[in-house]
Formats: C-alpha cells, sequence, structure tokens
C-alpha cells in the first residue's frame, strides 16, 4: 500500500538534534505522519523516512521567476476582469491594473498575478481574444515601469505565450494543463516556471457536491501525476510550483483538510503555492459575508502555511499579509538562533 509522508512542521524554537530543515528552509521537523488509503495514520521519527522522499522533503528549492523560496514570497492578486469574486471590476482598466500593480510591489508584493478569466464559482469561459486583450497590455505597461515578477493566471497556451511575449515569468495555470496541454509547451519553450493546481471540475461546475475518497491524497496524487506531465513537456521539475487549489471543487471540510496537511505537499519537491486569500470558506468560519471582510481570516490562513513551509502566499492584502509575516519571522527567526 502507497504510504503519504506529512512532515510535522515546526518554527520559531531550536532545533532538535535529530531534526532536518523542511525544503532547505527556516520550518523544520523532526517526526513524520505516515497516510495511508485505508485511513491509517502513525507517527515515525524523520530519520526512519525513506531516503528518497527524505531528500524530497529537505532539498533546497531552487528560486523562482528570480525568487529565492527560502522564506515566503508574497504573490499579490491583480484581476483584470469585471467579476472576479473579490475584486472583480475594480482593475479592469489598463491604467488603474498599472497603478494598482505598483502599489502591490510597493506594499511588498514579490510577483503579480495577474488573470484575465475569472475562475470563482460559475464564472464561464472568456474568448482567447479578450483574455490576451485584458492581460498582455497590462503586463507590458508594467514590465515597462517595474522589474518585479509577474504571473500569468491562464488556462490557455494562446494568452500564456502573449504574456511571456510581453513580459510576464511564470505561467500559472489553475487546470495544471488539462485544459489546454500546448500551454505547458508554451511555458517550456521559453523557459517559464509554472505552476500546476488542482481543481476537481470546471470554475461553472466545481462546487456543486465536490466529493472525494480522500481529499487530502487525492489532491496529492492529482499534482504528482500533473507535475510528471509538466516535466515530460520539457519543464525542469526544480521551476514547478503546486498548489492544493483551496476553494476549487472543495467544501469547507476538504479546504480545512488540505490545510491541516498542507506540508505533505512538500514530498513532491517542489515549491508550495496557497491561495486562500478571502475565499468564502473564511467567511463561512469566521464571519464576513462579504469578500472584503475576510483580511483578517485570509492573513490568520497565510500565517499557519507560512508556518508549514508553504513558499508563496497569493492574497489580495499586501501591507496586512507582509506586516504579520515581517512579525512571525523577526520573532520564530530570532529563536532559532
Amino acid at each position: 500500500m502507497t504510504c503519504y509522508y506529512r512532515p510535522v512542521a515546526r518554527f520559531g524554537e531550536l532545533p532538535t538534534q535529530h531534526s532536518f530543515p523542511l525544503a532547505g528552509g527556516l520550518c523544520w521537523f523532526d517526526t513524520v505522519a505516515v497516510h495511508e488509503r485505508n485511513g491509517g495514520l502513525q507517527q515515525i521519527a524523520a530519520s526512519e523516512v525513506p531516503t528518497d522522499v527524505l531528500g524530497r522533503l529537505t532539498a533546497h528549492r531552487a528560486p523562482i521567476a528570480g525568487l529565492d523560496m527560502d522564506a515566503p514570497q508574497i504573490m499579490g492578486i491583480l484581476n483584470v476582469t469585471p467579476d472576479s469574486f473579490s475584486d472583480g471590476g475594480q482593475f479592469n482598466a489598463p491604467e488603474k491594473a498599472l497603478t494598482h500593480a505598483l502599489a502591490m510591489q510597493a506594499e511588498g508584493a514579490a510577483i503579480i498575478d495577474i488573470g484575465g478569466e475569472s475562475t470563482r464559482p460559475g464564472a464561464v469561459e472568456v474568448p482567447v481574444g479578450d483574455e490576451i486583450a485584458r492581460t498582455a497590455p497590462v503586463i507590458a505597461a508594467i514590465r515597462a515601469q517595474s522589474d518585479v515578477s509577474i504571473s500569468v493566471d491562464t488556462r490557455k497556451a494562446q494568452v500564456g505565450f502573449a504574456a511571456l511575449d510581453a513580459g510576464a515569468n511564470l505561467v500559472n495555470d489553475v487546470a495544471a494543463f488539462t485544459y489546454d496541454p500546448q500551454l505547458a509547451e508554451v511555458a517550456a519553450k521559453a523557459g517559464a516556471p509554472v505552476c500546476v493546481m488542482h481543481a476537481q471540475g470546471s470554475p461553472e461546475t466545481m462546487q456543486k457536491d465536490p466529493s472525494y475518497d480522500d481529499v487530502l491524497l487525492d489532491v496529492y496524487d492529482f499534482l504528482a501525476e500533473r507535475v510528471e506531465v509538466a516535466v515530460a513537456a520539457g519543464i525542469p521539475r526544480s521551476q514547478i510550483v503546486v498548489d492544493p487549489g483551496i476553494g476549487f471543487g472543495k467544501a469547507v471540510a476538504h479546504n480545512l483538510a488540505l490545510l491541516r496537511g498542507i506540508a505533505i505537499f512538500h514530498g513532491l519537491g517542489c515549491p508550495i503555492l496557497l491561495g486562500a486569500s478571502r475565499k468564502r470558506f473564511i467567511g463561512t468560519i469566521g464571519g464576513g459575508s462579504d469578500a472584503s471582510e475576510r483580511v483578517s481570516g485570509s492573513v490568520a490562513v497565510a500565517l499557519f502555511a507560512a508556518r508549514r513551509g508553504v513558499q508563496i502566499l497569493r492574497v489580495h492584502d499586501i501591507f496586512a499579509t507582509k506586516q504579520a509575516l515581517d512579525l512571525e519571522w523577526a520573532i520564530g527567526g530570532a529563536a532559532m538562533t
């Protein structure tokens, strides 16, 4: 039976003499939870983990789009759409998009993620030409004024090609190349890193009674398979980021299970991206019927993930998230020296 190894990540304490660094960063672990498909769960010493698995859990992650993966990086969300769930219509004018991107960089965003097609529950597909017209000019305008890293949030090869040509550094595909397999080839030819995300169903249908045998292990297996697809397309494993897809075909219980177990994805040997900012489950649990009322909950989720070694945090609220991370790292990092 296949075993899945989840490091029990720790941060802000002196490592023990039997500990290992988690993905080459400041988090560490000396115990590992072993998951099995039959629901079995046991805890073992990190030294008992198979050598190849331990190597993936501990190995330093290479930079992505010029960004160091040894500490959390903030990805600012820039939706140039009329209908995204949190900020739809606010930045779909090119001038407003550019102003907001530069403001997010000034607040501490290391990478700006630009999307021209809403993937909120119930969203309909946007024609390729419209998506290019929304994204490529904004990317070019940002690139003309800033060297900030830029990712394009798209499922489509033609959109990805136009975005990379305009100056984007990374392709962020919520469909993990299942919608348009040629997108992987576009990224590989450009030498661009990619992020592959798990989603159950399409945006139109994904929240209609999602179900899993074991959400944590099902998502792990999906991402493992998509990483191999990306590698086969010519993208080095060191340049692949994985995202469990919080809110994409998941009920509240699924989102919580993925967050509790998020350190398991370090076993793929890739940086992890988490995009939970302002999502509905935060309001369901903590209150906040409007997305703008979920800032505090979003920051709490980001800190939880950072303490488990997540390298990229995709957020709307840059200053609030960076302020919390800076304090957490100042306090916790100092405790480990």
